[in-house]
Parts: structure tokens; C-alpha cells; sequence
């Protein structure tokens, strides 16, 4: 889901997109061997964004594969600071 919304100036505000846009789009660049810059095109994506969402799930799984953290685990961790 991608909500753009439009200053009365004509510029527009930073857009927001759903969990699971990115995580689709993610798993797009993961899945297919598209690059993130094709798939970025195709979705209408700035392809510097894509590459960041693909760039923390990466780290995510790895932290995860290392018996680090969950996303669940740091959601409560963040909630406790």
C-alpha cells in the first residue's frame, strides 16, 4: 500500500508504504534475481529505498541465522527502553 500525499506547494511529502509492500518488494529482489533497481522501476520505488529494505532484511536474516534477535524480541526490547 503506498500513501503519497501532496503539500499545497506542489512538492510532495515523503512517501510511506506498508509492511507488506516492502517486504513483496524484498522478496521480489530476493527471489527472482531481478535487480533492485528493475524491481524498484516496476513498482514505482526510489531504488535508493529498495535497496535499504533489502539491505535490513538481509542483516535481519543474519542476525537471526546467528541466534540474535527476532523481530518480535526487538520490537519488546524497544518497548523497554
Amino acid at each position: 500500500m503506498l500513501d503519497v500525499q501532496c503539500a499545497g506547494d506542489g512538492h510532495h511529502q515523503r512517501r510511506s508504504y506498508d509492511a507488506p509492500f516492502r517486504e513483496g518488494a524484498v522478496r521480489i529482489v530476493l527471489e527472482t534475481g531481478k535487480s533492485a533497481a528493475e524491481v524498484a522501476r516496476d513498482l514505482g520505488v526510489h531504488e535508493g529505498t529498495l535497496q535499504t529494505w533489502v539491505h535490513r532484511a538481509k542483516a535481519r536474516a543474519a542476525a537471526e541465522a546467528a541466534g540474535g534477535l527476532d523481530e518480535s524480541e526487538r520490537e519488546q526490547l524497544r518497548r523497554l527502553r
